[in-house]
């Protein structure tokens, strides 16, 4: 299991949305869906599925939230016919955000939402081979932009096995202000990320809880260590969800919770979603006491 699994939360359309992709992708399946019954929001599937063998997590839980480009998966591709075949299936419905194209960092390349709001950047690798099929890909804008170094500084010193690849800065001859990041690439426990810096007026939208990262953890002691060093607005704690300081949610949860509500009977499930439904950090011990008392 990855450390770091991207969340994606829609209304009602997650099974749907997880099988388009799983459709579009060469080496993707649907692996799990799990209902929670209770929530606030209702009924509540969970999908787990894979796109080009990465771990992803769906959820549909009413229309609190929406997509934005703040957060977007960049697909890197072998040749440019699969560029063109991956951008026709997932722009479909969607809105072309950069037009697919011919650009001075790519031969092909085009960024787009699909028609469930979700953004994806597709791309022709230039005969190089790529060790990631799949790049989660931040935008610092806002009030957090040009903050990007900081954020992949302090992420990099929390994960094991992380580190900072590269950065291309700004020369400081338009809105960015230079020395900012105008391409970052680093890694979070073998995870490879992106994230970049933009100043431009016309990006009105932020990170939230459309998009958060789930890290998974063994025990109580790494629930506490990301928990205490990630959390920096008390007001976004619920479930296991938190935001840090540039306004990113993540999910904080136990590896064993995966379990108990992909393999527990109907009564273990409810016992456990009602449990962790009043918490904000996850007491591990706690969700294992009800998942074995029930």
């Amino acid at each position: 299991m990855n450390k770091i699994t991207p969340h994606l939360w829609y209304d009602r359309e997650a099974i749907e949305a997880a099988e388009l992709y799983v459709s579009v992708l060469p080496d993707s399946r649907v692996t799990d869906v799990t209902t929670l019954h209770g929530t606030p929001g209702g009924d509540t599937d969970i999908v787990s599925f894979e796109l080009a063998g990465q771990p992803f997590q769906a959820i549909s839980a009413g229309p609190l939230f929406k997509f934005n480009p703040s957060v977007s998966f960049a697909i890197v591709c072998d040749t440019t016919e699969e560029v063109d075949d991956i951008w026709n299936k997932l722009s479909q419905g969607g809105e072309a955000l950069m037009p697919l194209d011919s650009y001075p960092f790519s031969e092909r390349y085009g960024w787009t939402t699909d028609k469930y709001g979700l953004s994806w950047q597709v791309m022709y690798a230039g005969g190089q081979e790529a060790t990631q099929r799949i790049t989660p890909s931040l935008l610092f804008v806002g009030d957090v932009a040009g903050k990007a170094e900081e954020a992949m500084t302090l992420y990099t010193s929390l994960f094991p096995n992380s580190q900072i690849a590269m950065t291309d800065r700004y020369e400081g001859d338009g809105p960015d202000a230079k020395g900012t990041i105008r391409y970052g690439s680093f890694e979070l426990a073998g995870v490879q990320f992106a994230a970049m810096d933009s100043a431009m007026e016309e990006h009105k939208f932020a990170f939230n809880e459309a998009i958060s990262f789930m890290v998974h953890c063994e025990d109580q002691k790494e629930i506490d260590k990301y928990w205490n060093a990630l959390s920096a607005v008390p007001e976004s704690e619920q479930c296991g969800w938190l935001k840090d300081k540039f306004g990113l949610s993540w999910q904080i949860v136990p590896t064993a919770m995966d379990e108990m509500l992909s393999k527990g009977t109907k009564e273990q499930i409810t016992a456990v979603t009602e449990s962790f439904l009043q918490m904000k950090k996850f007491d591990l011990a706690e969700l294992q006491r009800v998942y074995e008392s029930a």
